[in-house]
């Protein structure tokens, strides 16, 4: 039985049903509980029954719809009407941070306002509110159908970027070198409506994670990534810390620093894409919670000790944080495998790649007898390994040495019998 005189944790959306989603709430849980928090889970009812572990570690659970604007704001003006309140209100999924907001604002709790929420999870006006704030930006229209802006591509130099308007991992963002490609593209939207299209930007690209501490970012790491070659945007690598020049690190965590300040966030933790161009610092998008693709181990190793979800509840609950303690003194990489696309016929060594030491995390996705999707987003993930090190270019370096020792033996498949998922089961 929970002690009702515990602070309480309002965690808005619980988790998706995927491992990274289901291991980055576990270990926010296990962050809340340290702290003695009491915790209430909101979700949907179809992913509270897929995950009946995950909906065992809190207190409480409500089906609460967080896709469904307004629900949120509704259930909580019930609790309240109750007798009901809570100290903190939270959550880690992007499709959920407009619920977090609304809750957060309802029960009177710290958090970003709703309509800073909205503006940062809708591509084009995050773009025009950076734009307009003196922040370099790449060109960016919306779109409502393909006619519209075959004319637009027509009457302007590429390359371009195809992309939803809020959708996340990569998924439909396409590169176009020509006009004619617009139509594929579309093809691979998450779902119909509007779309945008912005200008490519030439430049390796990096994310800042961090946590906001008493309203002020906190920038963690800076995280640099490498991707397959376009039309896609697959990332297979990240480093923590980014190896540069300290002179471009101040650069980027100062240009973080400001846009998060002109976009008016304020609360919770914070993961901001931006690439190192020519010109400078150009923005990417703004996400008000947490990295996924495991950053959140690779962080707990790169900082000893960190625990990133837990300085939130600290942040709100008056507890003392050591801010000199939050920088990178370790590193950590992590590859994405990216074997041939086809029938997998056999895997060999991964049982070596989880006996090695240094390995802070390992995921096979896929078994002998699927079929590997060529790569076009996050969801086509077959392969993880995360270690950790003394620098991230010695991390690297063991990775380039457990991924050679793996190998993935595939046979070319007709087109029909790829999925549109990661993997199709024989």
């Amino acid at each position: 039985m929970p002690d009702q005189t515990a602070p309480s944790l309002l965690f808005v959306g619980g988790a998706a049903n995927a491992t990274l989603a289901v291991d980055v709430v576990a270990t926010a849980v296990a962050q809340a509980r340290k702290r003695g928090l009491r915790i209430h889970m909101t979700n949907q009812e179809e992913t509270f029954a897929a995950l009946p572990a995950t909906t065992a570690l809190a207190d409480a659970a409500s089906v609460v719809d967080f896709e469904k604007r307004g629900e949120h704001a509704a259930w909580a003006g019930e609790r309240l009407a109750a007798g009901e309140n809570f100290d903190i209100v939270f959550g880690v999924r992007e499709m959920a941070q407009e619920a977090v907001a609304e809750a957060a604002e309802a029960f009177g709790r710290p958090g970003n306002p709703p309509h800073v929420v909205n503006r940062v999870r809708n591509k084009d006006a995050a773009r025009a509110a950076l734009s307009a704030a003196g922040f370099l930006q790449p060109a960016c229209q919306v779109f409502a159908d393909a006619a519209s802006a075959l004319e637009f591509l027509k009457n302007s130099t590429g390359p371009w970027v195809v992309k939803p308007r809020d959708a996340m991992g990569s998924e439909g963002v396409t590169r176009l070198d020509e006009p004619a490609q617009l139509e594929a593209a579309l093809k691979l939207m998450p779902h119909q409506g509007a779309f945008i299209v912005e200008e490519f930007v030439e430049g390796p690209e990096y994310s800042v994670e961090g946590v906001f501490i008493g309203g002020a970012p906190h920038m963690l790491a800076v995280t640099s990534k490498e991707l397959l070659p376009p039309p896609h945007f697959f990332e297979v690598e990240y480093l923590i810390p980014a190896p540069m020049p300290e002179e471009t690190e101040r650069e980027i965590v100062e240009q973080v620093t400001a846009a998060l300040h002109a976009l008016e966030v304020r609360f919770g933790q914070f993961h901001v894409e931006l690439w190192v161009t020519e010109r400078g610092v150009v923005m990417g998008e703004v996400h008000v919670r947490n990295a996924g693709g495991w950053i959140h181990r690779m962080l707990a190793h790169v900082i000893p000790g960190l625990e990133w979800f837990g300085l939130v509840f600290d942040d709100v609950l008056g507890l003392p944080i050591d801010k000199a303690a939050l920088v990178p003194s370790r590193g950590a990489a992590i590859r994405f495998l990216t074997p041939t696309p086809g029938r997998l016929l056999a895997i060999e060594g991964w049982e070596e790649v989880l006996a090695h030491p240094a390995v802070l995390y390992a995921e096979l996705a896929v078994a002998v007898g699927d079929v590997i999707h060529p790569y076009e987003s996050v969801e086509h993930r077959v392969a993880t390994i995360a270690v950790g090190a003394d620098t991230a270019i010695e991390a690297r370096d063991l990775l380039d040495k457990l991924e050679a020792s793996v190998r993935f033996v595939t046979e070319p498949v007709e087109p029909a019998a790829v999925s549109a998922g990661v993997a199709e089961h024989a």
